[in-house]
């Protein structure tokens, strides 16, 4: 059957599809022919005797492949209309170009079959519909699938070729460059690059903790290179965490040559597409290792060690040790471990002093609940194990003491020689910004200008770094002398002095400790009040030591009788948060001299069997609190709280600092009015017509003396007092009463 004959007019009434792929952007940009062929099937559509106006280009998956990891909007749009029946045609240059994999095609054929849709390509015109048709189109696509797979079997089979050789060039890290040779691969020529590496390996040494080493880079202001993929040109920025932590666990600076770190996978997500992402694997599972490669920072037997020292850094998981050291008291942190279920024991602080101590929390069940193997305080552990350690080294105390001054001025001296570095970068730098500038046109001022202002950031970069470093060339720290050996000495034979002075912190004697002990075990013995120690050194000795513990010898704490009787009479008529707030009001404190919260109320309760309030408010109808007080008068609570202190409302406390309770009577409701009857006058106008003061009137008004009442509304609301018509008159008689008669 020829094409023409395939063609009928219900294909000619619908849209001609052309789709145009290529796999890469690369190929877009440089197989430029291919696109070109791909666009002249337009003409092809036409001469098959459909109009331009009926023909549509896809070409949206330009640079997208079609292996079907990626998502296609231009192959969706055209299975969408296809299977709407829009489509007549679809052409391509060949089938590779519309999938790469079986399960696109297949459904795009079983669509067009099902629509009645022609597929065309360079061979010709085919039918999905028949069979042979399709078997051709079938056998096509699974060819394509084929040489895909042919391709990259090809490609990757080269590239791991040349990778086990170590000739196959990829990204260096900071510090390596590719040199001329095979796999040739030689440190930087910048020796700042190069010195600020050494600095982070030998730091890493001594401290043994990556986020030491950065806080060193940052307290000595240390500047950080950084290379970009993009530029050649090295940055000096600030040190960042994540960059010395690479340096330290990336293998090429142990003169190792590593591929196949990570590897491709695919996966089926959520909506069951089938998507492919990138896995890191462990050490052990590292396509291609090879060792003395190149030349290294360190060696291969120092990696490992570091590797693992990092690894034990790491925040310990449930009932394990060892872990980062960090700051607290608690010496033997990350190496106690229990004697009774050998879980790691893990560090507490109480009281007010933060005394530290150390429990377990086994795996035995009772009641429901996981109870404690063991919980001891660590004072006396802490003292017996420092006592232990002291002792043993002290035979070596005089040379470690001096080893430790080496060590500290080599420190100094790397911080300082980094330092110089970065001045000599800091003045090439400002040269050739200087001879850039001289090197152009005076008369082209749009780039003169430009190579000016970068010379004298460059010279203002480069005072600032001679500065610095002239400050520090004056905080260097001297030479030892002899009388400086000596006195070093004679220190280094007290130990103890040296490990208890204020200066040694708590840090600095965990990593002590750390390095001649791997372990302590511990085991409590309640009845006889002792700690069992064993102390495992560095190479397998092993050191038993008993330890007395601390027991209570005083009488209990108890507290005061009368702060108990206070709480029986308060927990009838309030909570335990309330009688908290009376206590601490009266100044009375716990057992302990403390001050009362919820909580301790209710744990004095519970020990004296108190019961808890069972109301909010009194037995009494007519006995309210100050805030039901002010709802039933009308007025606001402070206004009550005001008149209590005046004296106008008669109020109870069970105690002092316990809430006003108020008994709302007929005659309490009747000082309260609406309006001020006849007689009545304003507090201003009785001061004056008595002669008194405020506080007397007040007070008067509380012994029953003068009538008073409360005016809730109205723009001069407040109190009235009712003064006696007899009274006379001592002041001015032009007194506007208001209304006394």
């Amino acid at each position: 059957m020829n094409e023409s004959a395939k063609i009928g007019a219900a294909h000619l009434h619908r849209r001609a599809y052309v789709y145009i792929r290529q796999s890469t952007t690369a190929q877009v940009e440089h197989n430029r022919e291919s696109t070109e062929r791909q666009y002249r099937l337009v003409e092809r559509a036409v001469s098959l005797g459909w109009r331009n106006d009926q023909v549509t280009v896809i070409d949206e998956d330009l640079g997208v492949s079609g292996g079907g990891l990626v998502e296609r909007t231009g192959f969706t749009r055209l299975t969408s209309d296809v299977a709407l029946g829009h489509v007549g045609i679809v052409l391509g240059l060949e089938v590779s170009r519309l999938a790469r994999n079986n399960a696109d095609w297949y459904r795009l054929l079983d669509l067009c079959g099902v629509t009645d849709t022609l597929i065309g390509d360079g061979d010709g015109i085919y039918h999905p519909g028949l069979f042979n048709d399709r078997l051709v189109l079938g056998l096509k696509g699974t060819m394509s699938e084929a040489e895909l797979h042919v391709l990259r079997a090809r490609l990757a089979g080269g590239i791991r070729n040349k990778a086990e050789r170590g000739e196959l060039r990829r990204g260096l890290p900071i510090g390596f460059v590719w040199g001329d040779a095979d796999g040739e691969v030689r440190m930087h020529d910048d020796e700042a690059i190069t010195g600020v590496l050494r600095a982070v390996f030998d730091r890493f040494a001594e401290m043994g903790s990556a986020r030491q080493v950065w806080l060193w880079l940052r307290a000595q202001n240390l500047k950080w290179p950084l290379q970009s993929s993009t530029l050649r040109e090295i940055t000096w920025v600030v040190p960042t965490y994540g960059k010395i932590h690479q340096v330290l666990t990336n293998p090429v600076y142990a003169g190792a040559y590593v591929y196949g770190k990570s590897r491709h996978e695919r996966y089926v997500d959520e909506f069951g597409r089938v998507r492919k992402r990138m896995r890191r694997l462990p050490r052990a599972e590292w396509s291609i290792v090879l060792r003395d490669h190149h030349p290294g920072f360190i060696d291969w037997e120092t990696f490992e060690a570091n590797q693992v020292r990092i690894a034990a850094n790491t925040h310990p998981r449930r009932h394990e040790t060892e872990g980062a050291v960090r700051e607290g008291a608690a010496l033997l942190q990350g190496i106690a471990t229990c004697g009774r279920c050998g879980r790691g024991l893990r560090v507490y602080y109480s009281g007010r002093n933060a005394t530290p101590g150390y429990y377990c929390a086994g795996a035995t069940i009772i009641n429901g609940r996981a109870e404690y193997c063991m919980r001891v305080g660590g004072v006396r552990i802490d003292e017996a194990v420092s006592d232990t350690l002291i002792t043993a080294i002290t035979p070596a105390g005089v040379e470690a003491s001096l080893r430790a001054v080496e060590l500290s001025q080599a420190e100094n001296d790397t911080a300082l020689a980094q330092w110089r570095r970065q001045v000599e970068h800091a003045r090439y730098e400002a040269q050739r910004a200087e001879r850039r500038y001289r090197a152009v046109d005076p008369d082209n001022r749009l780039v003169a200008r430009g190579l000016e202002a970068d010379w004298e950031a460059r010279l203002r970069e480069l005072g600032e770094a001679e500065l610095a470093i002239a400050e520090r060339e004056k905080q260097q720290p001297r030479v030892l002398s002899d009388q400086d050996r000596a006195a070093i000495r004679a220190l280094g034979g007290d130990l103890r002095k040296v490990w208890r002075t204020p200066t040694t912190t708590d840090r600095d004697r965990k990593e002590l400790l750390r390095a001649m002990l791997e372990e302590v075990i511990v085991t409590v013995d309640r009845v006889k009040h002792q700690a069992h120690l064993a102390l495992r050194w560095r190479g397998g000795v092993i050191h038993e030591h008993v330890v007395d513990l601390w027991r209570a010898t005083q009488a209990p704490n108890r507290t005061a009788e009368e702060t108990v009787d206070l709480v029986r009479r308060l927990a009838v008529h309030y909570p335990d948060a309330v009688i908290a707030g009376i206590l601490n009001r009266q100044e009375r404190a716990t057992a302990t001299g403390l001050r009362f919260t919820a909580n301790r109320v209710c744990s004095l309760r519970t020990h004296w069997e108190i019961p808890r309030c069972e109301r909010a408010e009194s037995d009494e109808a007519d006995l309210v609190t100050v805030q039901k007080a002010a709802e039933l008068l009308g007025v606001t609570a402070s206004t009550v709280h005001r008149w209590i202190n005046d004296g106008f409302i008669a109020a109870e406390q069970i105690t002092p600092g316990a809430p006003w309770q108020i008994r709302v009577s007929d005659d309490l409701r009747a000082r309260f009015v609406e309006e001020a009857p006849a007689g009545y006058v304003p507090m201003l106008d009785a001061m004056k017509l008595l002669g008194v003061s405020r506080q007397t009137v007040l007070q008067r008004v509380k012994r029953g003396v003068l009538d008073a009442v409360h005016v809730r509304s109205g723009r001069r609301k407040g109190l009235r007092i009712r003064v006696p018509e007899a009274h006379p008159s001592l002041f001015d008689a032009n007194i506007n009463t208001r209304g006394a008669m």
